[in-house]
């Protein structure tokens, strides 16, 4: 299969410098496809070059089987729409002269639009929910209405592909939320190549196909966001070291609380995740057990407690944990029981749980 966007040996940068270099990517017709990475790694620097914004240092950029430079402005403008993080002072338009902008590509030299053109302003408004912005001044507008206005106008110009530089700032969650839901629409309804950046890992994780990593002077990774967020590879991508990057619920975890630990939770069925973020914000350290470790309790205890007391998937707990859960007993200052259910597999919880019992430290999380 073909690509539809394909970067080759692309070398991008300014006056002639390379930031970043030996870039080559294939993007099919439909995907959606985030670059992540630091801050001043050159996600803007390379959407720029694929736009046109910057001159390529070395390399090319193909669209739909042709390179990009050999479309005039005018026919690319009808293939591809751009919002990028720059901020438009127009001077007296309306939120309705902006995004009609985005129907010049399809007017006569006179930019008169038709009615069906003004029916397409309408609905691309709509579909941001940007419909009562119409008639104010673009001006004076807030930051995060007028990212929603600007990427009714990409909509408005009806491209094949529209690439997006940062389309989460300035929003509130509901309408991060809403504009990538837009964006999944486009691209699985009506085919349309999506290229962004983004802050925010846990989305990116959550709508993209393929995943850019940007990093240094070149590709950091490449590949399936299953491929990419991975505790690692984040790590190294951003250089954490003050904290972890957890991938089975997308989020970044501040590093676990120092000291001994004279807490014990006990728990499972993801019963103990409250009570770990709970502990992580009094500062205090903490053992957490006997979790399976295909328990999601498991999963966030490994990143977030001191020790964790674990026992493989569907096998009996041990009497090496048992052991290792009555000595965390009697070390401890205090035992949380966060919930824990009771099966014919761990069935020898019941143990651990007299024995806190009995030694006057257990509380119920909560009380």
């Amino acid at each position: 299969m073909e690509y539809y966007l394909k970067l080759d040996q692309l070398s991008v940068g300014y006056n002639g410098k390379t930031l970043i270099h030996d870039i080559n990517i294939g993007i099919h017709k439909g995907e959606i496809v985030t670059l992540i990475g630091p801050n001043g790694a050159g996600k803007s620097t390379i959407l720029k070059s694929i736009t046109r914004q910057l001159a390529l240092i070395a390399g090319t950029v193909e669209f739909n089987g042709k390179e990009i430079h050999s479309y005039s402005y005018k026919d690319l403008s009808s293939w591809m729409a751009v919002v990028l993080t720059e901020r438009m002072h127009p001077e007296l338009m309306t939120c309705h002269d902006v995004v009609a902008t985005g129907r010049y590509p399809y007017t006569g030299r006179l930019g008169i639009l038709s009615a069906e053109d003004e029916e397409i302003v309408d609905e691309s408004m709509r579909a941001v929910n940007a419909e009562d912005l119409g008639s104010r001044d673009f001006n004076a507008i807030s930051d995060g209405q007028k990212q929603r206005v600007l990427l009714a106008r990409a909509i408005c110009q009806q491209p094949e592909i529209i690439i997006l530089d940062e389309p989460t700032s300035f929003l509130d969650v509901r309408h991060k939320l809403e504009l990538l839901s837009i964006l999944r629409g486009m691209a699985k309804s009506k085919g349309i190549t999506v290229v962004m950046s983004l802050h925010e890992i846990d989305l990116a994780m959550k709508i993209s196909d393929r995943i850019i990593c940007v990093k240094g002077d070149h590709i950091f990774r490449y590949g399936k966001p299953e491929e990419i967020f991975e505790e690692s590879v984040i790590r190294d991508l951003y250089g954490i070291d003050n904290g972890f990057f957890d991938p089975l619920f997308g989020s970044i975890e501040l590093p676990k609380p120092k000291g001994e630990p004279k807490t014990l939770v006990l728990s499972n069925c993801g019963r103990g995740i409250p009570v770990y973020r709970m502990l992580q914000k009094q500062d205090t350290p903490f053992i957490a057990g006997i979790l399976y470790t295909n328990d999601t309790d498991y999963q966030l205890a490994r990143l977030l407690a001191a020790s964790v007391i674990a026992e493989k998937p569907f096998e009996p707990i041990s009497d090496a944990a048992i052991q290792a859960a009555l000595e965390a007993i009697y070390r401890c200052d205090r035992v949380i029981n966060a919930g824990v259910t009771v099966g014919t597999g761990n069935a020898r919880m019941q143990e651990v749980l007299k024995a806190a019992e009995k030694s006057g430290k257990l509380k119920t999380a909560g009380a």
